[in-house]
């Protein structure tokens, strides 16, 4: 249990599903891993379930839209342990609805999490990674950053945008030691996924349906992601940059 053994990992969005499953796998494995998450009671669960399994971790409770509290956490990073190895780009909001009805609102909170807040804490952590000689970064983007679906306009152009600023970042700085790789998960069973289920006739609905969109016929589970997060965080992924990875039971294989 030591593919990132004292790599210091900050995680975005730990306070539940994926980015709770990616902090505990990079804890598990020998990370320290700041915990960072606007839901201050959730980040802490999270950083105490860390512990209480033997892992390293912090809590940083802030909103990744804004600029000043991204530089707030990784200088709060950088104070703990001196240096940060990987950047999880996780936290995001998927808040669906017809498109001609979309608030002003709606699109400001979406763009800003999930395309400004990777960008902020990029932006944050690379100066450091350089001065090191390397690091990784893992967005997490989705699978409705290739393709879309009903109700997902602002969600899909907003992890559209998450893959191409993989992509620019991994070429930007690809002879410098940082790499920049991105998962795009299918229907993975968070919370984050209720509301546009409920748009398409409730979560039970949903799932009795699966295999007709996942074919997998099951929607993912937060650990199966984690595992890969991992993998993308670790030397093990030392040949990999640029690389936008599926994971989405068969979905894009359509």
């Amino acid at each position: 249990m030591t593919r990132v053994l004292g790599k210091v990992c900050i995680v975005t969005g730990t306070g539940s599903g994926i980015g709770r499953a990616i902090a505990q796998r990079l804890a598990e494995e020998g990370g320290r891993v700041l915990c960072v998450d606007i839901n201050e009671a959730a980040v802490h669960a999270t950083v105490d379930e860390i512990r209480a399994a033997g892992g390293i971790a912090e809590a940083a409770v802030a909103d990744i839209s804004s600029a000043a509290q991204v530089t707030g956490f990784v200088s709060s990073c950088l104070n703990l342990w001196g240096r940060v190895d990987v950047l999880v780009n996780n936290a995001g909001v998927n808040l669906p609805g017809v498109f001609h009805e979309v608030t002003d609102e709606v699109i400001e909170q979406t763009l800003n999490v999930n395309v400004k807040g990777a960008m902020y804490a990029s932006r944050a952590v690379i100066p450091k990674m350089l001065e090191q000689g390397g690091g990784s970064i893992v967005n997490i983007a989705s699978v409705n950053g290739l393709v879309s679906e009903p109700f997902l306009t602002v969600y899909s152009a907003s992890k559209g945008a998450v893959v191409m600023l993989t992509k620019g970042i991994a070429l930007d700085y690809a002879k410098r030691g940082i790499r920049c790789n991105c998962i795009c998960p299918g229907w993975v069973d968070t919370p984050i996924n209720h509301a546009h289920a409920a748009l398409m006739g409730g979560l039970e609905r949903v799932y009795a349906n699966i295999d007709s969109f996942q074919p997998i016929g099951r929607p993912g589970e937060p650990k199966e992601i984690a595992h890969l997060a991992l993998f993308l965080a670790s030397d093990e992924a030392s040949f990999l940059t640029g690389s936008i990875i599926t994971a989405d039971g068969g979905m894009t294989a359509q």
